[in-house]
């Protein structure tokens, strides 16, 4: 082939990279595993039990929920995008030992459950599960909304439609058309990501107490986005910096004792 030739493939090659990337951004975004596990199959803690919840588009979906025993709040928890109702079942324990209600979340398309994911799918997913939970007889302004990573953007649009009692956000992002332009920085992703989970543009419409928590060696969201988010949240905020934590492993940290604390004041503050 010659370099004219070499040349002209050039151009034909990044279009039709870019038109992949588009089509199948999803893909990208997005990686459920299909296979659903009762919770005592995946040796959840045993007081998880089945919770249904019917979306608003007549999606039938469960959740894992185990009622708060001695504290007054109830922790809904929505997980990152790789995860699902086993592998994130361990976040429960030491809130639930603590006393505190927990409902693990589930979205369309993950564990089993029907439909695809997509923001405004997730965004029907999320209410289903707090309308249940609220139904089931807990208070909304006893809902602490807690979201890692990909759950930090449905639990910040959760925030500004029900009024709960707080927010946390674990391995928060600006946005992410932000996050994609920088995993893709040969292309105009910002521009061509379909689910934007736009935290940043929410996140001064939120009131409540707000407590965030990043790991200095998060090679998935630059721990600098969830700074900046940090700056834009209202007061009473709490920022919480972990220098030998990545994007995984915080619930292996210090974070758990933070945030159990940060629970504690609130409870104190009632």
């Amino acid at each position: 082939m010659t370099l004219k030739n070499t040349l002209y493939l050039i151009p034909v090659i990044y279009v039709a990279a870019l038109l992949a990337l588009y089509v199948f951004q999803r893909n990208f975004l997005y990686f459920p595993n299909p296979i659903y596990t009762s919770p005592q199959a995946a040796k959840a803690p045993k007081a998880l039990k089945e919770l249904p919840a019917r979306t608003e588009d007549g999606l039938d979906l469960k959740g894992w929920y185990g009622p708060a025993t001695s504290k007054p709040f109830t922790i809904v928890f929505f997980h990152g995008n790789g995860d699902g109702l086993r592998t994130a079942a361990f976040t429960a324990t030491p809130y639930l030992a603590a006393g505190y209600g927990f409902l693990l979340t589930e979205y369309r398309g993950y564990s089993g459950m029907p439909g695809s994911p997509t923001e405004t799918g997730l965004y029907a997913d999320a209410r289903a599960y707090i309308k249940s939970l609220i139904a089931s007889g807990v208070q909304e302004n006893n809902i602490i909304l807690f979201g890692h990573s990909l759950g930090t953007g449905v639990v910040v649009q959760m925030a500004s439609e029900f009024h709960v009692r707080g927010l946390i956000l674990l391995a928060p992002y600006l946005s992410m058309a932000k996050v994609a332009q920088i995993r893709f920085p040969i292309f105009p992703a910002a521009y061509l990501t379909k689910d934007r989970y736009e935290n940043f543009k929410k996140i001064s419409d939120i009131h409540v107490p707000i407590l965030m928590a990043n790991g200095g060696k998060d090679a998935v969201i630059p721990p600098s986005q969830g700074r900046e988010l940090f700056a834009l949240a209202n007061e009473p905020k709490r920022f919480a910096f972990i220098p030998e934590a990545g994007h995984n492993d915080l619930f292996d940290s210090e974070f758990v004792g933070i945030s159990l604390r940060w629970l504690g004041q609130l409870a104190v503050a009632e």
